[in-house]
């Protein structure tokens, strides 16, 4: 009964109403955006292992490293496998098509993921062919590619047409995994350099380290960077994840932005929301002022104003929820492959939930507060 109260309240002026959930389904809807974005800028940083460690060059990312660093990795305490790889950089077709590519020393690259599942004839084929090729599911759904197809990459930091072999196709183990990638043949890049640049052969951009225990993580940093110290080639190792943040750090500022931005709306939104809850309230003080002549107190007059907003906020935010994501594909599908991985997180719903609460409970406080106040002979003089 008082369920059924609260709606004919809340919709007792329709079109206010109406409006006024409109405005908190938009509010949430772009608040859940603006939040997956965010969680898409950050997916490879989740998706990082605390049990594995790069190693690149203390200057920069584009610098190398030699390969003859391998070995003495290889001997740190706490340290159990080690890879290397370059990023190739290399463009199919034309520019547009931008998809990480990388060269990688395949046997431990890939026991160092094991968040990449492989079919086992395909892993296979795959070692056993020196100009074949790895690619994410989500990339061969893009270019409509199948095992056995042949992929011509144009190279940029490695000049010519390089020829390669799709002899396996992987896919994630769980949803956050990038699905958007390419894998070929370390040595396969570094034969045909050694023919074509000698002086940049084996050389490596980087080192995928694999730990006994991750805990050790700092300590075998530090040991890895001591033992180049003072080198014509320096090394700075850091965890996967601090490594994946080095990038992220780049772009904080357009963050940041994006955050104020998803608080800012929820900010307006709650104004609009107390203005209809404020107005509803004046509307309704003679009505009020009855109530307390018939022995009604001020908690039953606070429930009808609260629950009131909580219908008008629940209705939006559920709207605003369940647009989400539709209006996520859509925008996936706007933006191209820029996000590899782009996917409303449960996180973001978590805090839809919170910004309606918030929306529901703070307009209601300030026309909860008056009407508690307000004087029996005031509110009845306001009737008719």
């Amino acid at each position: 009964m008082l369920l059924k109260l609260l709606f004919r309240n809340a919709f007792r002026h329709k079109l206010r109403t109406g409006l006024t959930v409109l405005g908190i389904c938009v509010a949430i809807l772009a608040f859940g955006l603006l939040r997956t974005v965010v969680s898409a800028w950050y997916a490879g940083v989740d998706a990082s292992s605390a049990s594995r460690l790069v190693t690149r060059n203390a200057i920069s990312l584009i610098f190398s490293l030699p390969i003859s660093y391998k070995d003495k990795i290889r001997s740190v305490d706490g340290v159990s496998r080690v890879s290397y790889g370059n990023w190739f950089g290399g463009i199919y077709v034309e520019e547009k098509n931008f998809f990480a590519n990388f060269a990688i020393e395949a046997e431990n690259y890939l026991a160092l993921y094991p968040e990449f599942i492989l079919k086992p004839d395909e892993k296979t084929n795959f070692m056993r062919d020196r100009k074949a090729c790895v690619v994410g599911k989500k990339l061969a759904t893009r270019f409509n590619w199948s095992i056995n197809d042949p992929v011509t990459l144009r190279g940029t930091i490695f000049p010519g047409n390089w020829d390669f072999v799709i002899r396996a196709i992987y896919t994630g183990r769980d949803s956050g995994i990038d699905e958007n990638q390419f894998f070929f043949h370390w040595d396969y890049l570094n034969e045909t350099v050694k023919k074509n640049i000698p002086r940049r052969a084996d050389q490596v951009g980087f080192y995928m380290i694999g730990l006994k225990k991750p805990e050790t993580a700092a300590d075998t940093s530090l040991a890895i960077d001591r033992l180049f110290k003072n080198s014509y080639a320096e090394t700075l190792t850091e965890t996967e994840k601090a490594f994946q943040l080095s990038f992220i750090s780049m772009s904080n500022a357009i963050l940041t932005v994006i955050e104020l931005v998803s608080l800012v709306v929820i900010v307006i939104i709650m104004a609009v929301a107390a203005n209809t809850m404020a107005m509803s309230s004046r509307e309704r003080a003679g009505e009020y002022a009855v109530f307390k002549t018939l022995g009604f107190g001020g908690r039953f007059l606070a429930f009808l104003i609260f629950g009131e907003s909580i219908v008008i906020a629940t209705l939006g935010t559920g709207l605003g929820m369940a647009l989400t994501y539709p209006a996520a594909h859509a925008f996936r599908s706007a933006v191209g492959n820029f996000f590899p991985v782009f996917q409303v997180d449960p996180h973001t719903l978590v805090l839809d939930v919170a910004a309606g609460v918030m929306i529901a409970l703070i307009s209601a406080m300030f026309p909860a507060w008056r009407a508690v106040r307000v004087k029996i002979a005031d509110g009845l003089g306001r009737i008719g």
